[in-house]
């Protein structure tokens, strides 16, 4: 029995007890002493006193934590505990996350292989400056937004696959699992996202009226026909990259403790895990990244977009024809990069695994302004009005971390990896994996003040419908109803406060 499903049958048996799990009695870790499982649990248990920063708040990713000049380039920097041997590593995969892959044939050997689908020529330009991606403006093609498609299972074969966690979506038959809305020469691209919004209004205590905008999704110019009755389509906006590693090391004890799916403490929060199939082990392991949690590692994160965004194959995703389905015969008989010298796909080993370590050492800048009186009567509105139920602010990572440098550190992500009920309002009605139509993941806070400096935009959400931080808390509804109708009750002053701890992360 693997540790995985050790773990979800103990959790299974707790719920069946009718034990509720407290968040401050987490489940005891396999990598700790007891003498180091208390002084974890001391440290991360939440404050009570703000009136000052906690120690270590600033660097909220450990040792590792960003402390030089803030910048656009903020989210660029590698891990400062990166040994020589690491930043060469790291750099090597900026060059190739960076890296503009053509169409094949192509005289430049070492990039072609581009689609025949994709969204995106590189990592870079989805991830610019490692920041967060926006919506296309009007008239202007989607590069770091896109649309994920799938349909609801149609045999009991489907259906058993993504019981089974063996499949997270069923795709599409023609149209596969991602529009991409370009492609190479002589294949068609598969059609067009289209966004149009309608205001919302909402009326604050104080008599403020925020207008939200509610976005509708359609899909123009289908190449290949309608698709259909049963298409399901979410956007998806591409998040900042910084901390990953550091996610990826947070304990699975520590997040199956703040999961409550049958809401057992009654305060109105019913987190739960999402659950991957590890494309390398064959193993179900607990999801960690997408806006679902629908993957589990960074390197599987990884394949999937090179695959889905620029239709490049590497050990983890190996069709050379990307996301081109049977119905696509034009995308299926163009050429592609594989080069048998190299290996059997377009990026072999170590392509992935240098991307990935790149992905893994992105650094968390260090917090600003942290002991401004503002800011921390911000942080108290965030924890009074109950914002870290979902959004947890810390963790001490495993010793077992497969990195030397993500072991045992003090971070602050303010995430608790979950899947929540986010409400109808930013439902996507799309199903993955365990996540229902209506549950995302709670997206880490860190370097969320930051999105402007780097991203040059202010937009958030999974599809970036919020244009601040005000209207992306407004948004929230589902289990966070009550957060949310806390902050339509608070003063413009202890408003502004929340907005500028928020700010400050």
């Amino acid at each position: 029995m693997t540790r995985t499903v050790s773990v979800l049958l103990f959790a299974a048996m707790l719920a069946l007890a009718g034990a509720a799990i407290a968040a401050d009695a987490a489940l005891v870790r396999s990598d700790l002493t007891p003498e180091d499982q208390a002084r974890v649990d001391q440290i991360t248990a939440p404050t009570t006193d703000f009136s000052a920063p906690e120690r270590f708040e600033n660097r909220q990713g450990g040792a590792g934590t960003y402390v030089d000049l803030i910048n656009a380039d903020a989210f660029s920097h590698p891990s400062e505990n990166l040994d020589f041997a690491g930043q060469e590593q790291f750099n090597l995969g900026n060059a190739l996350f960076r890296k503009v892959w053509v169409s094949s044939p192509s005289s430049t050997l070492a990039s072609d292989g581009l689609g025949p689908l994709f969204n995106s020529h590189a990592c870079q330009s989805c991830h610019l400056k490692d920041g967060r991606g926006r919506p296309p403006l009007e008239g202007e093609q989607a590069i770091s937004m896109f649309l994920r498609l799938s349909v609801p299972p149609s045999t009991e074969a489907e259906a058993a696959a993504l019981e089974n966690h063996e499949l997270s979506v069923i795709g599409h038959p023609v149209y596969g699992t991602q529009l991409q809305n370009f492609a190479v020469p002589g294949v068609p691209a598969e059609g067009e996202m289209q966004i149009t919004y309608e205001d919302r209004p909402v009326e604050l205590a104080d008599g403020t009226v925020v207008t939200l905008r509610e976005p509708t999704y359609t899909i123009t110019g289908f190449h290949h026909g309608d698709p259909g009755p049963d298409l399901m389509i979410s956007p998806r906006l591409t998040p900042q990259m910084i901390g990953l590693g550091l996610l990826e090391a947070i304990a699975e004890e520590d997040i199956q403790a703040l999961a409550d799916p049958d809401d057992l403490d009654g305060d109105g929060i019913s987190g739960r895990p999402n659950w991957a199939l590890d494309h390398l082990t064959g193993d179900v392991e607990l999801g960690r990244f997408g806006w679902k949690a629908g993957e589990p590692n960074i390197a599987q994160q990884a394949a999937g977009a090179f695959a889905g965004d620029i239709g490049i194959s590497s050990p983890l995703a190996s069709s050379a024809y990307g996301d081109c389905t049977s119905a696509q015969t034009a995308c299926l008989h163009a050429a592609t990069g594989v080069q048998p010298h190299l290996g059997d796909t377009e990026a072999p080993d170590p392509v992935l695994e240098l991307v990935a370590f790149y992905s893994r050492n992105l650094a968390v800048p260090q917090r600003r302004n942290s002991d401004d009186p503002q800011v921390l009567r911000g942080k108290q509105m965030f924890y009074e009005s109950g914002c870290t139920s979902c959004h947890t602010p810390k963790f001490v990572t495993s010793r077992d971390a497969e990195q030397e440098e993500h072991r045992f550190q003090l971070i602050w992500p303010y995430t608790d990896m979950l899947l929540h009920d986010m409400g109808e309002g930013l439902a996507d009605h799309r199903p993955e994996g365990a996540a229902s139509g209506t549950e995302w993941r709670t997206p880490p806070l860190w370097g969320i003040g930051l999105t402007e400096t780097v991203s040059d935009h202010t937009f958030f959400l999974h599809d970036g419908r919020a244009r601040n931080l005000l209207e992306a808390v407004l948004w929230h509804g589902g289990e966070a109803e009550a957060s949310q109708q806390a902050v339509i009750d608070m003063s413009a002053e202890d408003r502004d406060a929340l907005i500028a701890f928020l700010e400050s992360l």
